[in-house]
């Protein structure tokens, strides 16, 4: 094991995309694309669907193969704790949440983690999806002796809406601590 840790992966190496077991297709498709937006890239039939944010072959991949009808994982079960989808601005993440919000979809959490904000909810089969934006790696929290400092405080929601369109994103809009705003 020791052989291991002393060889990292090489640091350019990414999670290419995510497949997901659904019990309904066209369900499934109207949570990924009609509220978040993905685009089709490939469809098979009523059993399985590619999706994209862009031109990439797929992020996301739907599939009924084993699933067409089938139960949400218990809760307490092993499994996929959630997919993780990161949006590349601050202004993205916001227009994920009006989205959300346009769509009556309620959110199990929102935070500001110190090196991201995310937003926290289900998809229509009860997966977790996690949707955030990197703060830039220069704005990351460390403490005194170089260590990454992580942390997990409720996120403004209401100063995260209140980004105008045509503004930059700004960090320092979320205030860490002062809670998620009723909405």
């Amino acid at each position: 094991m020791d052989e291991l840790r002393s060889r990292p992966i090489n640091p350019a190496v990414r999670i290419g995309h995510v497949h997901l077991k659904v019990a309904d297709l066209e369900r499934a498709l109207r949570f990924y694309c009609g509220v978040l937006g993905f685009e089709i890239t490939q469809r098979w039939g009523s059993q399985a669907a590619f999706l994209s944010a862009g031109a990439y072959h797929h992020h996301i991949a739907l599939n009924t193969w084993e699933s067409r009808g089938g139960p949400n994982p218990a809760p307490g079960s092993t499994g996929l704790y959630h997919l993780a989808i990161l949006y590349p601005t601050r202004r993205e993440l916001t227009d994920a949440l009006q989205r959300l919000l346009r769509a009556g979809i309620t959110l199990d959490g929102a935070s500001d983690h110190g090196v991201s904000e995310a937003l926290y909810l289900r998809d229509p089969d009860q997966n977790g999806v996690e949707l955030y934006w990197d703060r830039p790696k220069e704005q990351w929290p460390y403490d005194a002796t170089g260590q990454l400092g992580m942390y997990s405080h409720p996120l403004d929601l209401r100063a995260l809406l209140a980004q105008s369109p045509g503004e930059r994103d700004r960090t320092e809009e979320s205030v860490p601590g002062t809670g998620p705003a009723d909405l």
